[in-house]
């Protein structure tokens, strides 16, 4: 077992084991497992790109065999930062099969984000395209390599020419493969937590605890073969990894069309080709396709599921997505960090408009405290306590964090705002941790607050979550001091000077010349999301706002 990972108490493996949640298969022999059951029957299809459940175990065998002649071995850790693709999945897969642990990252991450990763997981490689959509990954990894004590492979999926063509993995003889081995119970890749922390921590999700995850979660969406799956979101998301995701239509024989992005143009044409049947996404793509499809009256009957989570669904948003889209609606509520809970396809209209369903497993625990820890009653919101079979019991080499981060009988604390209605249903209200959520994106607060701080004639600055019908929240900066930045423009350019990655930028910004405080001294947020959707409201600050507004996406 590798050095920072909390394995679960032996009492409750005993548990998982003896009642069968729990198996000793792992991901190593995975694609050997779906070809020899399913054979010529297409897995995985991206742009011109087909490959069948026999064809992509091939494939993953070169990759995986390539890898392992540049010297990678079980239990190395690779940062792996690819676009949606066939790579991404054969990559992840590859490493799989030679027991090498992929740390998933945001094609978006730059210099501050893959730094963190590397250095908090040990990471030896690292995973690339050689350029893509204008961003050169490859100085990204040189310079990343020359900061660090131990990342040795820069191991660029691309051709020299630096330019945005497909993307090529290492590949070697098979033959020099070891047999397929795993510990069941060992790390199988890492998430990244949603943000709610300065920069993200660690998920150690191990094989069995993820194979239950996919396997359960393809049990409630009703998979089975004949299902085509389009993964919409960034393949790295445990959105569309495995809730059920890529992983969970491979486990049932289906099959999996990789879409570069969401967009209303490019997804609904993939789902009148290959006849997509299921697809998840976050509330801003929701709103994107129901808009796109009341304009363009797409053919999509092949489309009988959506799945939308991510972040909190308008119950009116809910309706216009079954009545446009004319598919049944699954309320999703997933963490990195394991529990899901997903409205079923037979729950009544209420629940599937209103509420985010029940979790997926019988031995998923959930509670929902109060300020001093008490359980709530039905319908009184407090915070979300979660543990299970599937849901971490401590993020990767973090124990100071873990300490106040799950309580002394395991419940991970979510940091959601969340309650239980009379018969059951899981319901988020808000969440308890300062973080903006854009368009699914999580931004922690303080992450940005820190930096803005470092800049050059600011003294002070508060980030918040504004609402927005688009995006859900927009991101919006008040900054303090003798000479701040003078345009939304120039903080941008010089937050991603810094190796901010670009999902975190502001949208909106003010210079106040004070922040509101609290009675207890602390900046009133409450008060700055007023004074950012009502401006005259800063008035009673007597603070004389000088206003700065973009309407540029960040």
């Amino acid at each position: 077992m590798i050095d920072g990972f909390t394995p679960w108490p032996e009492a409750d493996v005993a548990k998982y084991i003896e009642s069968g949640v729990w198996t000793n298969e792992t991901f190593a022999d995975a694609t050997s497992r779906w070809a020899s059951r399913w054979g010529d029957h297409t897995a995985l299809v991206h742009r011109d790109r087909k490959l069948t459940f026999s064809s992509m175990h091939e494939e993953v065998e070169f990759v995986a065999a390539g890898l392992f002649e540049i010297g990678l071995r079980a239990e190395d850790r690779v940062v792996l930062q690819l676009p949606n693709s066939a790579e991404f999945v054969v990559a992840a897969l590859a490493m799989f099969r030679i027991g090498v642990i992929p740390v998933f990252s945001l094609a978006s991450h730059r210099d501050k984000e893959i730094d963190h990763l590397v250095r908090v997981s040990g990471a030896i490689g690292y995973i690339c395209p050689v350029r893509y959509r204008g961003y050169d990954y490859a100085e990204l990894g040189e310079r990343i390599r020359s900061r660090s004590d131990f990342l040795r492979h820069i191991i660029l999926a691309g051709n020299d020419t630096r330019s945005d063509s497909r993307l090529d993995l290492p590949r070697g003889d098979p033959k020099v493969l070891p047999n397929p081995a795993a510990d069941a119970a060992s790390p199988a890749f890492f998430l990244l937590s949603g943000g709610t922390t300065a920069l993200p921590k660690l998920i150690a999700r191990t094989h069995r605890d993820y194979i239950y995850q996919i396997r359960t979660a393809a049990n409630v969406a009703s998979l089975s073969s004949l299902d085509v799956y389009l993964a919409a979101l960034p393949v790295e998301f445990n959105f569309a990894w495995g809730c059920p995701g890529i992983l969970g239509t491979f486990e049932r024989g289906g099959t999996v069309v990789i879409a570069d992005t969401p967009s209303p143009d490019e997804c609904f044409d993939l789902i009148e080709t290959y006849k997509v049947t299921i697809t998840s996404v976050v509330p801003t793509v929701a709103v994107l396709w129901v808009d796109a499809q009341e304009w363009e009256k797409r053919v999509m009957r092949s489309l009988s599921r959506i799945q939308v989570g991510g972040a909190r669904l308008d119950p009116k948003l809910a309706v216009r997505i079954q009545e446009v889209l004319q598919t049944q609606l699954m309320q999703v509520f997933g963490m990195a960090e394991g529990l899901l809970s997903m409205t079923r396809l037979n729950d009544n209209f209420d629940v599937i408009v209103g509420t985010q369903g029940t979790p997926i497993s019988p031995y998923d625990e959930i509670v929902v405290v109060d300020s001093d820890g008490n359980p709530t009653a039905c319908g009184v919101p407090g915070e979300l306590l979660a543990r299970g079979p599937y849901t971490l019991r401590g993020y990767f080499c973090a124990p100071e964090y873990n300490d106040h981060a799950f309580t002394s009988d395991g419940f991970l604390r979510t940091g959601d705002q969340a309650y239980i209605t009379s018969i059951g249903n899981l319901v988020i209200s808000g969440r308890i941790k300062d973080v903006i959520i854009r368009g699914g994106e999580k931004i922690n607060a303080a992450e940005i607050e820190e930096q803005l701080i470092a800049c050059p004639g600011v003294t002070a600055a508060a980030s918040v979550a504004v609402p927005d019908e688009l995006l859900g929240e927009i991101h919006y900066i008040f900054l303090v001091g003798d000479s701040p930045p003078g345009s939304i423009r120039e903080i941008r350019s010089w937050l991603i000077a810094r190796g901010l990655a670009e999902f975190k930028i502001p949208d909106r910004m003010e210079v106040v010349k004070a922040l509101p405080l609290t009675s207890l001294g602390k900046v009133d947020k409450k008060a700055l999301v007023v004074a950012a959707l009502n401006p005259d409201s800063v008035r009673s600050w007597n603070i004389s706002p000088q206003l700065q507004k973009d309407t540029d996406n960040a």
